[in-house]
């Protein structure tokens, strides 16, 4: 068996420093409709594919996965399969886009969904920065009306934390005090996707006072993971983690041993690639 991955503490719950990303899983490539769909009709729809991933993580001591998993029943099967197989509880962090509108009937909602998401054996609970990003109030930088739904996410028994992709959201829930254990953020070497610069998002992590899930290690495939991870582990903190997608159980594991590497400050013990005409350099 490989060796465990390293682990973190995420209030007061021990998660896997790696966390298992599932945009690769469900059709999110932010890469264009025809990969979107690559993935849906070879990845998100096979079971015995998602379960074979999985138990790659598992057994290398990833155990923690993060996603809109209450909506994505064929992966909650895969889920449970690699679990039977390997023996290993699998950590769902669950990041619903939640009603944040302020009537009696959208809280209703609300709290409708979340107890879904605690049903579904959720243990960390982080709303989708899609809803918590609609509550951000600039102008006294601050996160309106967070307790309500963090009291929510207490009440179900979950721990709470808060999807961002602006970093305000971080500093914010910081200068407030807010009940929350952990965030995500943004964070690779191309800043795709990021609202600011690379050193920027880098100060944000290094000042949280939580620890932070970053995502986007390699761009959405826009390096690769040998760079995307070498960036990532070595400029965060040891309380961090980094999330990642695979679309197959290959991928996976060429992602774990990278990563342990970069840890480890060690080569990664891989197959070369397949590169034409490569010549005698990366042969010999």
């Amino acid at each position: 068996m490989a060796d465990l991955f390293p682990r973190t503490t995420v209030g007061g719950l021990s998660v896997s420093r790696m966390i298992i990303g599932t945009n690769w899983f469900v059709g999110y490539s932010h890469r264009g409709y025809a990969q979107d769909c690559v993935i849906k009709e070879n990845v998100r729809a096979n079971r015995k594919h998602l379960t074979a991933i999985l138990e790659v993580f598992f057994r290398a001591g990833v155990d923690t996965i993060m996603g809109v998993l209450t909506r994505e029943p064929v992966l909650n099967e895969a889920i449970k399969e690699a679990e039977d197989r390997t023996g290993v509880h699998c950590i769902k962090v669950d990041t619903p886009p939640i009603n944040v509108g302020e009537t009696q009937a959208d809280l209703d909602e609300t709290a409708r969904y979340l107890d879904q998401v605690a049903a579904s054996g959720a243990e960390i609970c982080m709303p989708h920065h899609s809803s918590v990003e609609r509550l951000l109030d600039r102008s006294i930088n601050r996160i309106r009306r967070l307790e309500t739904y963090t009291q929510m996410i207490r009440e179900r028994n979950m721990i709470p934390g808060l999807s961002a992709h602006m970093p305000e959201v971080v500093r914010y829930a910081d200068q407030q005090n807010a009940d929350v254990e952990t965030y995500i953020q943004i964070y690779n070497c191309l800043g795709f996707l990021m609202q600011i610069e690379v050193e920027g998002v880098h100060r944000v992590i290094q000042n949280a006072k939580k620890p932070v899930m970053t995502i986007k290690p390699m761009a959405a495939g826009r390096v690769t993971p040998f760079v995307g991870f070498n960036f990532v582990w070595n400029t965060i903190r040891p309380c961090d983690m980094v999330t990642v997608g695979t679309m197959t159980p290959g991928e996976a594991a060429e992602c774990i041993e990278i990563s342990l590497a970069a840890l480890e400050r060690r080569a990664p013990r891989l197959a070369a690639r397949s590169t034409p005409t490569k010549g005698t350099i990366l042969t010999s």
